[in-house]
């Protein structure tokens, strides 16, 4: 019997990495799938990493698919060739999609779309929309339209709110699906050098390059105006991607500390030498639960990596930067979907006052009891229970007749 064949397409770096977690769950539970994708936005390097095939042309736009911030951005990305490369991206799936058992379609209307042309099957995960941000979801025809057709195996939704919120609109196939990467937020036993007793602060500037060394630069910043507050009160742990990671020599100089294996320091300034206390970052590339597990707070200026921070209950203290993706509107946004966990400080790109505000801040948070209880209740009631991946894999199974 020929194995089946299913068609992932995805619009968006955060709806790649949903999918990559449900094609490692479904590479457990039945090897012998043949998968292949069309990431619609950037590189599709969560699919690269897996090996799995992409079927056509992709392309870094300069928006980074955040063209939604500003119309700017848009502009930029047509200048780029967007619709030439959307066409071919199109062309390529509407010629592959034939032979496949199963498409699914990972983010808004655009994949949506472009796997109702399919003419086939799918099943879809709209994992970058949400009921949370103003309490009920308005979709646009062409998504409704898509979501509706008999095509439509199911619609999952990352909250259980926007599925019972979908199902009272009259989309009676919608259900919880959650967030894929919540599965795999496991420790990885990483030694972080934590001291017992000393609240440690993680540090998540965001995976896209350039703007990820930006805010990086930005939460250094901050990090100097914490220990200002707090001299010796906290520890902080950066988790960066490689490209990051390679800048960090460049990084410091520029922000004035000294790097040595990873390590940032930064004297503070004090009446002599020895009385000059030394600011510590420790930077890893390969620690990211473990950092995100065992912190008591998240500086956070990305969109993934802090909705599996609050998923687990952690704080989030917010500082807007210049974009395309962590600006003032995308931090105001994220605030609505993350409810009490997410503080954001001032309205605008930070400012030194707004650093100022967000180290005293941090510094709050930290010692209120109350809220940090009501934060580990929120989080895990907004985005869980875990078990995406392997919910979305088993539907995607059944559909195929691959499992009962």
């Amino acid at each position: 019997m020929p194995s089946k064949r299913i068609l992932f397409i995805s619009n968006g770096h955060g709806e790649d990495n949903h999918t990559s977690h449900v094609i490692q769950t479904l590479r457990q539970l039945s090897p012998s799938i043949e998968m292949a994708a069309m990431p619609i936005v950037g590189e599709g390097k969560a699919y690269r990493n897996l090996d799995i095939p992409i079927i056509g042309p992709t392309q870094i736009m300069p928006s980074g698919g955040f063209f939604y911030m500003k119309r700017l951005y848009l502009l930029k990305d047509f200048q780029s060739g967007l619709v030439g490369l959307t066409w071919r991206q199109l062309q390529a799936v509407l010629k592959y999609a034939p032979d496949c058992d199963l498409v699914m379609a990972t983010g808004d209307f655009i994949s949506q779309t472009f796997a109702y042309l399919t003419k086939r099957p799918f099943v879809s995960f709209i994992s970058c929309l949400s009921a949370l941000y103003e309490g009920r979801l308005r979709i646009n025809p062409l998504l409704w339209h898509d979501l509706n057709s008999s095509r439509c195996l199911t619609v999952f939704t990352r909250d259980s709110y926007t599925a019972w919120d979908l199902q009272r609109q009259g989309i009676a196939k919608a259900q919880f699906g959650g967030i894929p990467a919540l599965d795999r937020l496991v420790p990885s036993g990483k030694d972080l050098q934590l001291k017992p007793d000393v609240p440690a602060i993680a540090l998540l500037p965001g995976s896209r390059m350039p703007e990820a060394a930006r805010n990086f630069c930005l939460q250094l910043q901050l990090v100097v105006e914490i220990a200002k507050v707090m001299p010796s009160g906290f520890e902080f742990r950066a988790a960066l991607v490689p490209n990051l990671m390679a800048e960090l020599d460049d990084i410091a100089k520029s922000q004035g500390w000294q790097l040595n294996q990873g390590v940032l320091t930064y004297s503070l300034p004090g009446s002599s030498a020895q009385e000059s206390p030394l600011v510590e970052v420790r930077c890893y590339s390969d620690a990211f639960s473990d950092i995100v597990y065992y912190s008591n707070l998240v500086i956070g200026m990305a969109g993934l990596a802090v909705d599996l921070a609050v998923a687990i209950g952690k704080p989030i203290i917010q500082i807007p930067g210049e974009g395309p993706q962590f600006t003032y509107a995308f931090a105001e946004a994220q605030t609505r979907l993350l409810g009490i966990n997410a503080q954001t400080i001032g309205t605008g790109p930070a400012t030194p006052d707004n650093l100022k505000q967000a180290a005293r801040r941090t510094v709050e948070t930290l010692q209120d009891a109350d809220y940090l209880a009501k934060c580990q209740k929120n989080g895990p009631e907004r985005f869980g229970p875990p078990g995406a991946s392997e919910r979305i894999a088993r539907f995607v199974l059944t559909s195929l007749g691959e499992i009962e």
